[in-house]
């Protein structure tokens, strides 16, 4: 295990409606694999200003050491919901729990790439 416990942030934005399930998703993901649950930064992205600043391409944005979950593709910063791509290719509001356990695994294991 590292040193360290990896930087886990949720981003959001109050327009959002699936940023809480978000965060119960990220929490529930981080007690599996072993970190404090309680220790995920929560801001909220309130100006046009912030998130031009935080790169923020919707709401929710995940970050692990700084990385994006998934990492934008060319998406414009904004307040705006988040699409995200499922393992099977379905788009949902959420992040692919399976890859939320994988980057968090990933960040504990010291796989900083």
């Amino acid at each position: 295990m590292a040193d360290e416990a990896p930087k886990v942030e949720l981003l959001w934005w109050q327009g959002c409606p699936s940023w809480e399930r978000a965060l119960t998703i990220l929490r529930e993901e981080m007690s599996a694999v072993g970190l404090d649950p309680a220790s995920v930064e929560v801001r909220e992205v309130r100006t046009d200003e912030d998130a031009m600043h935080e790169g923020f391409v919707g709401s929710p944005t995940i970050r692990v050491d700084g990385r994006d979950l998934q990492p934008p593709d060319g998406e414009p910063a904004g307040l705006t919901c988040r699409v995200y791509r499922l393992r099977d290719g379905r788009i949902s509001p959420l992040p692919d729990r399976a890859d939320l356990h994988d980057t968090l695994a990933n960040a504990i294991e010291g796989g900083d790439r």
